[in-house]
């Protein structure tokens, strides 16, 4: 499998674009989300603002990267493999009507239409740094609500120990081949419902754009990111470690806890350190992506070397 480094992007690529609207062009943003996949890929990014946002003080200081490297530098392989395709792809996902399915373990099944999702709980504007296994990293201004108020209304039984994630995924008109299909990811249950842990259905106080993973996908900071599944169409609670879509294609490669730890190399390559998108040199990568003061205690005595 072929991984592609990232192309440098100056430093006068890196701003801070202001955060602005009122809540209920919001929820008139849902709706233009079906308009969304018929925009070309320079408009995605801009289909309209949220919310008057509340900051979250779970956000990093650091200075956001900019718009244009967010929406146009991404992983996302239903829309294609390199870096651009997914900018170029976006009439391949039409990320409305939506649902999300909770089930599973669970003493209450939910569905969820998208508009459900927005009226769940305060959204938030998270300002989360994110590192990729590949060796870049960026710091997004997501806008999300914690997965476990999600998950609460669907009262997790007492067996229930994970969560299966499951993206959409239509074989007409996304990549075939690469992995199993559709995308799945895992996450513990303690994982989960970690205030960190967010459903993400925006960025830069928009609607999130089609490369990025619309209508709502995870994003748990401390994790490389291919743990952030996108497009979501079920949450499932279960008893045992779900086989997520990396660890089937290279289980050598791609672990179930996939977290961020500079101690442990990827077979092919070092991870001591990263290169932030908009800058030139390449900085050291921090434990926990620089979260270990909020999650480190959930993995005292684990030996993280073999449980990567």
């Amino acid at each position: 499998m072929l991984i592609r480094r990232p192309a440098d992007l100056p430093p006068s690529e890196i701003t801070d674009p202001a955060v602005y609207g009122a809540r209920r062009r919001f929820m008139g943003q849902a709706g233009a989300l079906a308009l969304g996949s018929l925009l070309p890929a320079a408009g995605q990014a801009a289909l309209g603002p949220l919310s008057p946002l509340s900051h979250s003080a779970l956000s990093t200081t650091e200075t956001p990267t900019s718009l244009r490297a967010v929406t146009g530098y991404n992983n996302f392989y239903e829309l294609g493999t390199s870096k651009t395709d997914p900018a170029e792809n976006t009439f391949r996902l039409k990320p409305a009507p939506w649902t999300l399915r909770v089930e599973g373990l669970v003493n209450k099944p939910r569905t969820f239409a998208l508009e459900d999702l927005f009226r769940l709980a305060p959204l938030e504007e998270r300002i989360y740094r994110m590192r990729c296994v590949e060796g870049w990293s960026m710091v997004i201004p997501w806008v999300g609500l914690p997965l476990a108020s999600v998950l609460k209304l669907a009262d997790p039984q007492g067996s229930a120990k994970y969560v299966e994630f499951t993206s959409h995924y239509d074989r007409a008109t996304m990549t075939r081949g690469v992995l199993d299909w559709p995308y799945s990811e895992g996450l513990r249950l303690d994982e989960a419902m970690h205030p960190l842990t967010i459903l993400a259905v925006g960025l830069y106080g928009e609607v999130l754009p089609v490369q990025n993973g619309a209508p709502v996908r995870l994003v748990v900071p401390w994790k490389y990111g291919f743990k952030g599944a996108k497009s979501l169409v079920s949450l499932r609670l279960v008893d045992k470690p779900p086989l997520t879509a990396w660890m089937k294609a290279g289980p050598s490669e791609y672990g179930f806890y996939a977290n961020v730890n500079p101690d442990v190399d990827h077979p092919r390559w070092s991870q001591a350190t990263e290169r932030r998108i908009g800058e030139f040199l390449k900085r050291k990568t921090l434990m926990f992506n620089g979260y270990a003061d909020q999650v480190a205690s959930l993995y005292t005595g684990m030996d993280l070397r073999r449980y990567f």
